[in-house]
């Protein structure tokens, strides 16, 4: 299986939040119902994962962003195979998700650990600017369990 990439993946849903608290909890509910819509239901295997991977990013940025980045937005997109999200905020700092900074605990190692249990890639794409950044979850869908053994049907 080939995991394709975000911007190759028919499915896309896009959401913007003010960059504050409430922004997790509706970031994740609207992911919730995006993967509804799209056959992955809330029992498959990947939603739980990815539901604390998506809150962790968007934590960051409420909590390391909005000095700089009055908003957050949640980029979705998906195929037969795959589901990708980034989360994008204005300020310029580009975490690492390799290394020393992901080697104690807390939201980043949390993150690499989740998205590399699920066969998954995370990669920080710098805007054109240089002003700000997004942060890009890709998983394989039937690599974590697959919509047959997860309660959904397939994109």
């Amino acid at each position: 299986m080939t995991v394709q990439p975000a911007d190759a993946l028919p499915l896309r849903h896009v959401l913007t939040l003010p960059t504050m608290g409430a922004a997790v909890r509706m970031a994740r509910e609207t992911t919730e119902q995006v993967l509804a819509e799209w056959g992955v239901g809330p029992h498959h295997p990947g939603v739980g994962p990815v539901l604390l991977i998506l809150s962790e990013l968007v934590t960051n940025s409420v909590r390391h962003a909005a000095v700089l980045s009055p908003t957050v937005t949640v980029f979705y997109a998906a195929g037969p195979d795959t589901f990708a999200f980034g989360v994008h905020d204005r300020h310029p700092y580009r975490p690492a998700l390799h290394g020393p900074a992901t080697g104690t605990a807390g939201g980043l190692a949390t993150v690499v650990e989740l998205t590399h249990g699920l066969a998954g890639t995370a990669v920080v794409r710098e805007d054109a600017d240089g002003s700000g950044k997004s942060v890009w979850i890709t998983v394989p869908l039937r690599g974590i369990g697959g919509a047959a053994g997860g309660g959904g049907r397939p994109l």
